[in-house]
């Protein structure tokens, strides 16, 4: 049976608001990393702001990209060590 696209881009875009939610800066503040860490912080906000804008607008598959994107952000911050994160159901922990 194929996915069902509305129900993922849902899940999707809830997966990244629970994961902004709880993706917590480890870095030094004011350090390289700490920069780092706002700048991925910020590309994982800037793909959920355009996941909503494409799911208003009737674009399931650009929506779905945007949540996945700004989700693989919080992600690979995760695994370098830029985010502190205690849920591993949002992240590769």
């Amino acid at each position: 049976m194929p996915a069902d696209l509305s129900e993922k881009v849902k899940r999707y875009e809830d997966m990244l608001k629970r994961a902004l939610q709880k993706a917590k800066y480890f870095p030094t503040p004011n350090s390289h990393m700490n920069n780092i860490a706002k700048d991925y912080y910020t590309m994982a906000e800037a793909y959920y702001k355009d996941g909503v804008y494409f799911r208003n607008k009737g674009d399931p598959v650009n929506a779905l990209a945007s949540f996945s994107y700004g989700h693989a952000w919080l992600d690979a911050g995760t695994k370098l060590g830029i985010f502190v994160v205690d849920d591993e159901t949002l992240f590769t922990i």
